[in-house]
Parts: structure tokens; C-alpha cells; sequence
């Protein structure tokens, strides 16, 4: 089989599918794992903006997609082509055992797909309770932008007890936000993310000094990978247990 991969996520699980370099054809630069794996597959580029040529040269059997980070144009123009695509749509860590069994079965890897999709169920039954915490991911510097409860990173963290707020829940999901509406919102946990940006502990100690002017009580500052929270896939199975051990009140 012949497999194109736009998503870096579900380029790992792929790879942790039992697929290897002769099978995965094509990845954007930020398919960074596995990364023995992946130094043998090529780059047809990003996420945002692949070659359409590169991808067409490698003529793949299936074109893995997400719908939030790849544009409908590049699907679109696939369903042109003839190249059959796989579209992952998750909103919360509960989606993904659909999706590894749906993708599984897409690359021939059903029984690798449903150990995978096991486990994480069976982690998400083992549910975190309420802790009265309010947390926030925070994703960009500057602009200050998080991601909504309404986003996989959000769920991500109430998996582990917290309550995450949608702000502006008509949005994107990833609103703009400032000290102040941090602390409108009664966040008592900020978690600054590695990835799309990575929060230097600077960052984090100016931002904590900002709050500290407007409450008396301000957040507490948290660094965190980012591929914990954002990462769907095979990778959710890490990012639940390590969220859950360090977060989650017994």
C-alpha cells in the first residue's frame, strides 16, 4: 500500500500500526516521529501547504488528512485525482478509538488499530474526578491565544478533572485572550504548551507577574508538552497517562 500522511500525529500511529518507509511515501517536516521512521520517508510539504506534484508523483492508494489542519482545497483536489483519503475529525481523546479502528482498517492494520483503541478506552474509563480546578492551554505568545473546551487540547485536560471554559464559543476554538480575561474566567491553572509556540519560563514568569497585578489569587503557571495535549492517535494513550499522573487528584 501506498500512504501520503499530511498529519504528524497520525504519521506516528501509522508508524506504531507496524507500517514502515516502504509504505509511507509522503510527510510534511513536522512528521518528526518515529524519527528513525520517518527520516526514510519524504517530505511533499507542510500541512498547510503540500506540493500537489510531489504527492501526485508518489501516486498514493490513501491520502491521510485532518480536517482541521489540512485545507479542503488539497482534499478536494485528491477526490480529483482519484487518490482515496482518510479524514481524521477528533474533538475529545473519546473520538480517537473510533478513528484508530476506522484508520486501521483503511491500511490493513485492524488488529494493531483495535490493541491501540483498547487501551485508550479503557484509560478513558478510568475517569479523573472533578477537582473544582479550572484550567486553560495556552498555545501562542503573541498574540495570547488558548484553546477552548470545546478543542481536543481542552479535553485533553478535563480527562484529568479540570474544567476547561469555552470563551468565545461561536469562534475557532483558539481565541485571542489577555490577563484579564484569564482571570474573568476564574482560571486557577495555565498551561503553557511547547508546541505551536513554545513558552519560554520567561514567558511564563512575566505573564504570572501581569496576573499577580489583577488578583490576588493568580493561576498557577504550568509548562507543558504540547504533544501531550495536542497530538491525537496512538500518542493520546502517553499523553492520558502522563496528564493523569502528574494532573489528576486521586
Amino acid at each position: 500500500m501506498r500512504i501520503v500522511s499530511l498529519v504528524p500525529s497520525l504519521t506516528l500511529t501509522l508508524f506504531d500500526f507496524g507500517l514502515d518507509a516502504t509504505s509511507i511515501l509522503g510527510r510534511t517536516p513536522w512528521c518528526i516521529h518515529p524519527a528513525e521512521g520517518v527520516a526514510n520517508v519524504p517530505v511533499v510539504g507542510g500541512t498547510k501547504t503540500p506540493t500537489l506534484s510531489k504527492i501526485e508523483a508518489a501516486q498514493p492508494d490513501l491520502v491521510v488528512m485532518d480536517r482541521d489542519e489540512n485545507p479542503k482545497a488539497v482534499y478536494d483536489w485528491c477526490r480529483e485525482k482519484g487518490f482515496p483519503t482518510f479524514v481524521c475529525h477528533v474533538k475529545h481523546p473519546s473520538d480517537v478509538p473510533s478513528m484508530l479502528r476506522e484508520l486501521g482498517h483503511a491500511v490493513n492494520r485492524t488488529q494493531e488499530a483495535e490493541q491501540w483503541a483498547s487501551e485508550i478506552e479503557s484509560l478513558l474509563n478510568d475517569t479523573s474526578p472533578a477537582s473544582g480546578r479550572i484550567g486553560l492551554p495556552l498555545i501562542w505568545h503573541e498574540p495570547l491565544m488558548a484553546a477552548n473546551g470545546n478543542t481536543y487540547a481542552g479535553n485533553m485536560l478535563t480527562c484529568t478533572g479540570f474544567s476547561v471554559p469555552k470563551i468565545d464559543p461561536d469562534g475557532t476554538g483558539y481565541p485571542e485572550v489577555t490577563a484579564a480575561t484569564i482571570v474573568e474566567h476564574g482560571i486557577t491553572d495555565l498551561f503553557l504548551s511547547s508546541e505551536p509556540h513554545e513558552f519560554t519560563v520567561e514567558e511564563g514568569e512575566s505573564l504570572f507577574k501581569v496576573l499577580a497585578t489583577l488578583t490576588p489569587t493568580p493561576p498557577r503557571v504550568h509548562h507543558i508538552d504540547g504533544e501531550d495535549l495536542t497530538w491525537m492517535g496512538t500518542r493520546t494513550l502517553a499523553g492520558l497517562k502522563r496528564l493523569k499522573a502528574k494532573w489528576a487528584q486521586p
